[in-house]
């Protein structure tokens, strides 16, 4: 049995003490193990002395180069990947694909980013400002690497994409990273440590495979903790990394809806685009997606034709053991996603209708009998959705979704927006402008990110669940009040804003 090893303080180590078991969620068959125990104090003075000394002798471009490197690395390793997240992750091959791919795009983006700022070590921000009688006495904010450690915790939907999103960020701005991916999926991301390991400075990347152990206590004021899962770990980690001073960066639950305009007929462009978007967030990566649309509104004369709609494309969907290549939906990651997905389907089957798949019964194809972490498409009916409590209170991480009907007005869907107590990403499909810019202005303050569907951009979507490393991703209250990624201004959580003053000229030579 392969036990993983952590990349910490310049070696790799297997731990010691206790295993953990990494298994196959389709078959629950044992495909790895790992074992704590490891000396993390020596990994934080590593980054420190070491890595963030290779950082900051590096310009912008440097930077970007690296990051490249890694990108190539992730594509010519594609396919041992893709095998890697079917095994553990339990996702199919376009699930796996979506993942790393998402993760080579992220890396290849900000390596351009890098190339662009060019040979400063030094990030501008805004204009320069006359300080003085004349414009030779200026003013000029700009942002520098903070001299810490970025620690990375990372959720176990997106092993890869998870991973390269904080690490591209983060080591662009001049941080050394210590990445902790969730241990259950953890394959895909050990195996990337490898890839990437000789690609990069010493010091820059450790990556801790397995418990989390003593991480946290050796956090101090200077550090970035960015964390990406659960509500509950979010809370603990308010407490006890705030108070160090560190900056904590959180990306948590998130009860993402999705709005079908007055004006759109659901067998239109822009309504079909809606369908297409809400069925491929039910079955995506089995609905294990903080981008997906967990709550749906729809006018109330169309609701029945939406929900027949959307039963045709989940209703023939093939769930069972992704290795075999006819199932597009393969099993949720571990046995405490099954359970918890259980229980929350539950309090939904208690308040609203069934409409498809019941409470998830499935018999997943090539699969033993009672083997593997499986669940159908869930598809509900809430007839009052603002005051359903399990639909806007809990979110159900998994193939599952509630639509329910509305009158169409603008400001009545701003307002289910927020009875979700903040979002990563809530989508309206219309056409008619001015009821997408009451409800844009209504509904903005609750989510990151708003996706406005349309016929006129339907041919180009790719869906409110995909993340783009040009915008930002993260949302307010209930999804962790973090941002992350959105080009440049995801390497602000990582740097430190200082405002110079002195010569203009002097100033500006030294941003570029």
């Amino acid at each position: 049995m392969q036990l993983l090893s952590s990349n910490l303080a310049g070696a790799w180590s297997q731990g010691s003490g206790a295993k953990t078991a990494l298994v196959n969620p389709a078959t629950e068959a044992v495909v790895a193990e790992v074992a704590g125990g490891h000396d993390l104090g020596a990994a934080f003075r590593y980054a420190r002395d070491t890595g963030a000394n290779e950082l900051a002798a590096l310009t912008f471009a440097q930077r970007g180069e690296l990051l490249a490197a890694l990108a190539k690395a992730i594509h010519a390793a594609r396919e041992e990947l893709i095998t890697l997240a079917i095994a553990n992750g339990g996702n199919t091959r376009g699930d796996a694909k979506f993942d790393i791919d998402g993760g080579a795009v992220t890396l290849s983006h900000y390596a351009e980013l890098g190339a662009s700022l060019g040979s400063h070590t030094l990030l501008g921000d805004g204009e320069p400002i006359q300080v003085g009688r004349t414009a030779r006495m200026g003013g000029q904010h700009v942002w520098t690497s903070r001299r810490g450690v970025a620690v990375h915790i990372n959720a176990f939907n997106f092993p890869a994409w998870g991973t390269c999103e904080k690490l591209a960020c983060a080591l662009l701005a001049g941080m050394p990273v210590i990445s902790k991916p969730a241990t259950a999926t953890a394959l895909v991301a050990h195996r990337l440590a490898q890839l990437f390991e000789p690609l990069l400075p010493k010091g820059v990347l450790q990556m801790l495979i397995g418990p989390a152990g003593t991480l946290l206590d050796h956090v101090t004021a200077h550090d970035v903790v960015a964390f990406t899962g659960g509500s509950a770990t979010a809370q603990m980690l308010r407490t006890k990394v705030l108070t160090t001073g560190a900056r904590l960066n959180i990306e948590a639950d998130s009860l993402n809806a999705a709005v079908l305009g007055p004006d759109v007929e659901v067998s239109s462009e822009a309504g079909l685009l809606m369908v297409a978007d809400v069925a491929r967030d039910m079955t995506q990566k089995t609905g294990q997606k903080c981008t997906a649309i967990r709550r749906v509104l729809v006018p109330e004369a169309k609701v029945a034709e939406f929900c027949d709609a959307l039963k045709d494309r989940i209703g023939s969907i093939v769930i069972g053991d992704p290795a075999n290549e006819t199932v597009r939906m393969g099993p949720l990651a571990t046995a405490a996603q099954l359970a918890d997905l259980k229980a929350g389907v539950a309090r939904l089957a208690a308040a609203t209708d069934s409409v498809h798949g019941g409470t998830g019964e499935v018999t997943p194809l090539g699969v033993p009998p009672g083997k593997g972490f499986f669940v159908g498409p869930v598809l509900r009916l809430a007839r009052s959705p603002m005051t359903c409590a399990p639909l806007n209170e809990h979110e159900v991480f998994g193939p599952v979704t509630t639509v329910g009907p509305y009158s169409g007005d603008a400001a009545f869907a701003a307002a289910f927006i927020a009875k979700g107590e903040g979002c990563l990403v809530s989508s309206a499909y219309s056409d008619d402008r001015d009821w997408v810019a009451r409800f844009v202005t209504a509904a903005a303050p609750w989510a990151g990110r708003l996706y406005l569907g349309s016929s006129k951009m339907a041919a180009q979507s790719p869906g409110p669940g995909t993340v783009l490393p040009s915008l930002v991703h993260g949302g307010p209250g209930r999804a962790g009040g973090g941002e992350e990624l959105g080009g440049a201004r995801g390497l602000h959580l990582y740097m430190q804003r200082t405002a110079l003053e002195g010569d203009a000229s002097v100033l500006k030579s030294l941003i570029g």
